[in-house]
């Protein structure tokens, strides 16, 4: 029997029906038909399907339905605004770090919620972070070098507004 839950994707309140075994994941895609969140393992180990709730970066395919009621999700479709990618995107397109893209999502939203909550994050923090994802295309240097070239953008964007993370 399908529950109803309401929680919030990419600044938009949604109210979707769901069967108790679905997990996060499965209501994107299926549901709500954002399918920049990818189906790898199912079962935490990859890394594609992050998305970011409640200011933290998850695995979406092991967060079931029950867990979602009144929590915001962010999604790689919601760092777009319309006209110029995030910084994160920029930079690892720079850096050579996009291949096939399979991966990539999941990358960008685990970078977006270090960077938003540690936007002075140590090498060793960032490290860890891109460590929860795998990749079998570019190879892990250029994603590296994409981590590090966002951070700095960021960083650099916050000080020309004059404010601190």
């Amino acid at each position: 029997m399908a529950e109803y839950t309401t929680f919030t994707v990419n600044g938009t309140e949604r109210t979707v029906a769901a069967r108790p075994a679905r997990f996060l994941l499965d209501i994107l895609r299926d549901e709500l038909h954002l399918t920049g969140a990818k189906r790898g393992c199912d079962n935490g180990t990859c890394g594609v399907c992050v998305v970011v709730l409640d200011g933290r970066a998850v695995k979406s395919c092991i967060i079931p339905v029950e867990k979602l009621d009144g929590t915001t999700v962010l999604t790689v479709e919601g760092l777009f605004d319309g006209k110029t990618l995030h910084p994160i995107q920029q930079a690892l397109i720079e850096a050579g770090a996009v291949q096939c893209g399979f991966c990539i999502p999941g990358i960008v939203m685990e970078l977006y919620a270090l960077f938003e909550t540690e936007l002075d994050a140590t090498e060793d923090r960032i490290r860890r972070a891109l460590n929860r994802h795998l990749c079998r295309c570019t190879g892990y240097e250029a994603i590296w070098e994409g981590a590090l070239l966002a951070q700095q953008r960021m960083k650099s964007k916050v000080e020309k507004r004059g404010g601190h993370k």
